[in-house]
């Protein structure tokens, strides 16, 4: 059978604005969402003891993940006076040669920020350097503001060292349908589906069917979606500004991630605190890693009225320290 460009299938859509293509036979597997995605990345790729570079801030399960395939975590931190850009240098200085891969997720789930391409090919150059896998989160891809998407499979020779995971839930509202996929080469692909099928089977195929239909006729709604966010995160930064809490706009997703400590609280404190007394629940950064200290996530995927109490609650709440 010759090979197969997912170009030209329904799926390609998302590869179209890359020109990178990936052959289903070989190179794409189906997830029970990008969790399972990346849990089948790790188990195939990492051996006791390997370890595996993360930026900080990170979703919480990165850390324990590696952990999970007794591998090692190392945790590189970004800094809210770099837009939590991860310096290249740092990378650097944190690799071994008991170093595997170099897990990247952009947008970034929880501070906003994401990857510019100088950084990406920085960061490309250092994998080819020193023979690193990347891992590349890329779930809020399409939940992007001023500037377009640019993957690092986009670099020549990248698609080869890359695991690309990707999903529905955050592009097409599809939370709970537990819908991912997983693309690279089929020399890493093929011993994850063995590990796939003994594990998942397979995603469930009604949620296969949504997502399809959301590829082929759904596109109108995810932009009319990324306006919405747009006028949220417009909203709630500037609030957060106006009573005194520093707040960037984020570049993607539907994250803040506003700096608290002008309340001279930590992070923890302030969450409980808030929730307590004033009924809002947000999520203290110190989860999200050590750099993450000093700061909360709030989402704003929910109603414009929604944020407007959440904000006037937290106003109340910062006047009152």
């Amino acid at each position: 059978m010759p090979p197969i460009d997912s170009r030209k299938l329904p799926f390609s859509k998302i590869f179209n604005e890359y020109n990178v293509g990936y052959n289903p036979n070989e190179e794409i597997i189906i997830t029970v969402g990008v969790s399972q995605a990346l849990d089948l990345t790790l188990r195939t790729l990492v051996d006791p003891g390997d370890e595996v570079i993360i930026v900080e801030p990170c979703y919480v399960s990165y850390d324990s993940n590696v952990k999970l395939v007794y591998g090692v975590p190392v945790s590189v931190p970004t800094r809210n006076e770099n837009e939590f850009q991860v310096d290249p240098a740092d990378l650097r200085k944190a690799i071994t040669k008991k170093t595997k891969a170099i897990l990247l997720n952009y947008p970034a789930n929880p501070t906003g920020a994401t990857l510019t391409e100088p950084v990406l090919r920085e960061v490309a150059k250092i994998a080819v350097e020193h023979d690193l896998i990347i891992i590349s989160d890329e779930l809020y891809s399409q939940i992007v503001y001023e500037d377009a998407h640019f993957s690092i499979i986009q670099i020549p020779g990248m698609k080869e060292r890359t695991v690309y995971l990707n999903g529905f839930s955050k592009s097409h509202a599809m939370t709970g349908w537990r819908l991912g996929y997983v693309c690279g080469p089929k020399e890493i692909i093929n011993p994850m589906l063995k590990i796939h099928q003994y594990t998942a089977l397979c995603a469930p195929s009604m949620a296969q069917y949504a997502a399809l239909e959301a590829l082929e006729n759904g596109e109108p709604e995810v932009q009319k979606m990324l306006d919405e966010y747009t006028r949220r995160r417009n909203y709630i930064s500037s609030r957060f500004n106006a009573i005194g809490i520093p707040c960037r706009k984020p570049r993607g997703t539907f994250y803040v991630f506003p700096d608290i400590s002008p309340s001279n609280m930590n992070s923890e404190d302030f969450a409980i605190n808030l929730l307590q007394k004033n009924k809002v629940a947000v999520v203290p950064g110190s989860v999200f890693g050590s750099s993450g200290e000093g700061h909360i996530r709030c989402s704003f995927a929910t109603s414009i009225e929604n944020l407007k109490g959440a904000m006037d609650r937290i106003e109340k709440f910062v006047k009152s320290l």
